[in-house]
């Protein structure tokens, strides 16, 4: 399992590589990158400043992981969150998921990335010509998370 929470960008060939390098028992990777986006509700965005919690964010991405595996045989986890200042089309978070069949590794790789988005520390503030204004959690991400839990 890789962890890491960094600064610098990330190369998702690069990743995969890492994560399947002599493997031959996993027949599937399934893979998710977030980008930052040059707009949100209307506003142009010019910069996102992400910001965690050192040290309790590696340990929350940790923890996130560890219950993915304890619903889905994976053979390998991959989460990369970038944070500091970032522009529109960097790359924010890498979630691989390995494992024997495909259905395993995406649902685990969109597990990952609904409980990343709630329960993971960071904090996002947009920089727009409007000037700058912290990101507020979405229900929308509640409502990802909670249907985790139904199945």
């Amino acid at each position: 399992m890789k962890i890491s929470v960094q600064a610098q960008d990330f190369n998702i060939g690069e990743e995969i590589n890492a994560l399947t390098r002599g493997r031959t028992d996993m027949g599937a990777v399934a893979s998710f990158t977030g980008f930052v986006r040059d707009f949100h509700n209307g506003k142009s965005i010019h910069k996102m400043t992400l910001e965690h919690f050192p040290g309790m964010a590696e340990k929350q991405l940790g923890e996130i992981a560890k219950v993915a595996q304890g619903h889905w045989p994976l053979q390998g986890i991959c989460i990369i969150h970038r944070f500091g200042p970032l522009l529109p089309g960097d790359q924010i978070v890498l979630v691989l998921t390995a494992s024997a069949h495909r259905g395993a590794a995406f649902e685990a790789a969109q597990f990952i990335m609904d409980w990343l988005k709630t329960d993971a520390p960071f904090w996002k503030k947009e920089e727009t010509s409007e000037g700058e204004s912290w990101v507020a959690a979405r229900s929308e991400d509640t409502h990802q998370k909670e249907r985790w839990k139904k199945s």
